[in-house]
Parts: structure tokens; C-alpha cells; sequence
């Protein structure tokens, strides 16, 4: 199953490049920057979209001192799985300083700022995945490759903005892949570890934090409490806490066959 799953992989990611070819750029739509909710409260111009950003820098920094102390036994079998999950946490606390930056003043120029740590922390989980359920050696050596490449999509757009015809295709591409590569991979490879279902929540979280961003307009007409924006932050700092709550409760399935170094599966599949 995993020469399947990769096989699906390489063709999911071969027709989103072919789509470059016939998809047009893509430039910013200036009106993203214009939110439902803007009411300022002390003194902080659009409070709500702004504040709704604490709770990433709250799993953050909890992520980060998890990691640091050298907690979690079962949950982390090596110094490499610890250093991979540590950048992720990292980059979700700096999602949250860099959305909160963004939404005090929205433009395009903010708007970097925001989407430089959500493609590290896109790209950071999407090669951790890969190196749990297919390979681990090929999961590792992605990890810088795929980081560079989500931060590479960003200054892309960013500079082609500036010459007046911007393309968010590639950003689009490390945002929405690894969210349709990541449960093909779930679904059709053996697991290490226990606890699926907190990633299958985290994606749902996520899937569902982006309606709300679809929807702002909709949701803060409803009485003009919430705005849907700020909904998406919440729910996408959930989404962040359940890999959190993946790493401390999940347990390995298979410890012996953890302990070969490549590949993380059973290394004799005609054992059994």
C-alpha cells in the first residue's frame, strides 16, 4: 500500500503543477483585506480579528515547553521526531505574531508576514506525516525541502505582487496539497502510532476553520457578534492543539518495528 499511496501522491502533485498551465496567475483580490468585523476596542483597530490570535501563540508556547522538557516517552522516540515537532510549535506561535501584525493594518504587505509561518507549519506537519507512515529517512530529508519550498510559494507571490501581476498559485498549492495528501496518507499506510483520530480532528478543525473564512460576511451578519474570520482562528488554533494532544497521548503500535531505521513499517512484509 505505501508504493500505492505514493503513486497517488506523485500524481496528485504532477497535475497541480500541470494546473499551472491552465490555470492563469492568480493575483491577491484586494477586497481579502476587507473584513466583516473592524470595530476597534481599546485602542486596537479590528480587536477581535487580532485578539482571536492568542490562542496560537497559547498552543505554541505550550508545544514548545512540552518538547523542551523532554516529556512525552512514547510519544517521541527520537531527538529527530522532537526537533521536527518543535519547528511545527514554532511556527505556530509565530502564525499567531504574524496574523495579529497582518490584521492591525490588512494589506498586501502584512499579509507576508501572516502567510510566511501557516506554509512552515503546513509543511512542517506534511513532512512529519510523511516520515511516520512512508518513510522515515525520505520524511526527514523533505523537512528543510518542503519548508523552503512553502516560504519560497510566499516571497513568489509577494514579488510578482510588486510587478503588478501577482500568481498565488504556488501558495495555493502548499496550502490545499498537504490538506488532500495528508489523510491519503492516513487512510492507505500502517500506522506507528496510536491516536489517528486526533489528526483525522485536527484536519476537521482545519477544514472547518476555512468555512468560517469563506463565510465571514455570513456568520458576523448574525447579529453582529462574531465575524467568521475570527472563527477560523479559533478553529485553526484547535486544529493546532489536536496534533498537540496527538503527540502527549498516542503510544506506539509497533516499537520494534520503530526501532529500524528505514522504513518505519515492518522491514519483512512476507513475515507474516
Amino acid at each position: 500500500m505505501q508504493r500505492l499511496t505514493l503513486s497517488i501522491l506523485i500524481v496528485l502533485a504532477l497535475l497541480g503543477v500541470a494546473s499551472f498551465w491552465v490555470v492563469p496567475p492568480i493575483p491577491q483580490p484586494q477586497l481579502y483585506h476587507n473584513f466583516a468585523d473592524q470595530r476597534s476596542l481599546s485602542g486596537i483597530p479590528n480587536f477581535w480579528n487580532v485578539i482571536s490570535n492568542l490562542p496560537f501563540l497559547i498552543v505554541g508556547g505550550w508545544g514548545i515547553l512540552y518538547l523542551s522538557s523532554g516529556s512525552a516517552p512514547d510519544g517521541l522516540q527520537d531527538s529527530t521526531e522532537r526537533w521536527m515537532f518543535l519547528f511545527f510549535f514554532i511556527a505556530v506561535a509565530f502564525t499567531g505574531v504574524g496574523s495579529a501584525y497582518y490584521h492591525l493594518a490588512p494589506n498586501n504587505e502584512r499579509l507576508v508576514w501572516d502567510r510566511l509561518p501557516i506554509t512552515m507549519t503546513f509543511m512542517a506537519l506534511f513532512a512529519i506525516i510523511i516520515a511516520e507512515r512512508l518513510r522515515r529517512r525520505v520524511g526527514v530529508w523533505l523537512f528543510v525541502s518542503l519548508i523552503v519550498f512553502g516560504v519560497a510559494s510566499v516571497l513568489y507571490w509577494h514579488v510578482t505582487e510588486t510587478w503588478g501581476r501577482g500568481d498565488l498559485r504556488p501558495y495555493l498549492l502548499v496550502q490545499f496539497y498537504p490538506v488532500v495528501a495528508i489523510p491519503i496518507i492516513l487512510a492507505f499506510t500502517p500506522k506507528a502510532y496510536t491516536r489517528t483520530e486526533n489528526l483525522y480532528s485536527a484536519l476537521a478543525w482545519y477544514v472547518g476553520a476555512k468555512l468560517y473564512e469563506i463565510l465571514d460576511d455570513a456568520v458576523f451578519s448574525f447579529g453582529n457578534i462574531v465575524s467568521g474570520h475570527t472563527l477560523k482562528h479559533i478553529g485553526a488554533a484547535v486544529s493546532c492543539y489536536m496534533i498537540l494532544s496527538w503527540i502527549r497521548q498516542r503510544r506506539l503500535v509497533k516499537t520494534q518495528a520503530f526501532k529500524e531505521p528505514w522504513p518505519i513499517t515492518d522491514p519483512n512484509p512476507h513475515s507474516q
